[in-house]
């Protein structure tokens, strides 16, 4: 299996045409590795919300993945968009008041068009995406090698938050554990999430979330090759977003 997957975009969507041109992928129909068309993309989920094109992001990788040309994992931001567009009671805030300013600016027929390709995208996706004979896991915040194969309400909280404490931060963000240091199974699991400065390798793990929308980068990580690549964001710098490990 070849597969480049790429990292939280949070509607970047000019960083995300520079990637897959740097990636090696052309637009034929759809975007096609140039050299090896057994290539495939994938995405760990937060599609939308705090950037400037979100609606364009969710239209691109729902035709990738309806074609089967891409894999993807709903994020925690996904799945607050899945719930608004639901009619379901959610805070407009945190990001989401930019993808929603965006959706009310189009037709009534546009909007429904997207509403059902996001909804189609997530109904039709797993929890965590397992590949490649469970060599390779994708899932949004990570998960613990003993809960590959399961879902619950436990395992998805832990897929779209990550290993919360239930106690928030003074910035009111919640406190997670560093479930990366605990991860000894062989398969990768391969995440965002937390944006961090640079991809963070730990035992067969890769948080690929660099923190596009805070101004750092938009990375990829090339599977079975074990690489990653980045194009730089073209959105302001803002240091206190990222999360250090040291």
């Amino acid at each position: 299996m070849k597969i480049d997957i790429i990292g939280d975009i949070h509607g970047c969507y000019e960083e995300l045409l520079l990637l897959l041109e740097k990636l090696g992928y052309q637009k034929n129909n759809h975007f096609v590795h140039r050299d090896e068309q057994d290539r495939k993309l994938a995405f760990v989920g937060d599609l939308t919300d705090r950037g400037p094109n979100s609606v364009a992001v969710i239209q691109l990788v729902s035709q990738l993945v309806e074609a089967g040309q891409a894999y993807y994992v709903p994020g925690n931001h996904c799945d607050k968009l899945y719930r608004y567009f639901q009619g379901r009671k959610v805070q407009i805030t945190h990001g989401l008041e930019t993808t929603v300013a965006e959706l009310k600016e189009l037709s009534k027929k546009e909007y429904n068009r997207i509403r059902e390709q996001f909804l189609t995208l997530v109904d039709k996706s797993p929890l965590y995406q397992v590949l490649d004979n469970r060599q390779l896991v994708i899932a949004h915040a990570g998960i613990r090698s003993e809960d590959i194969g399961t879902v619950n309400k436990r395992v998805k909280t832990f897929v779209l938050y990550g290993d919360i404490t239930g106690e928030n931060n003074p910035d009111g963000t919640p406190i997670r554990r560093d479930w990366a240091q605990k991860h000894e199974g062989k398969e990768w699991i391969v995440y965002g999430h937390t944006p961090v400065r640079k991809p963070r390798f730990i035992n067969r793990s890769v948080n690929i979330d660099t923190g596009c929308i805070f101004g750092g980068a938009l990375s990829a990580f090339r599977y079975p090759e074990i690489t990653t690549i980045h194009v730089d964001s073209l959105q302001p710098f803002v240091q206190e977003k990222f999360k250090s490990f040291d």
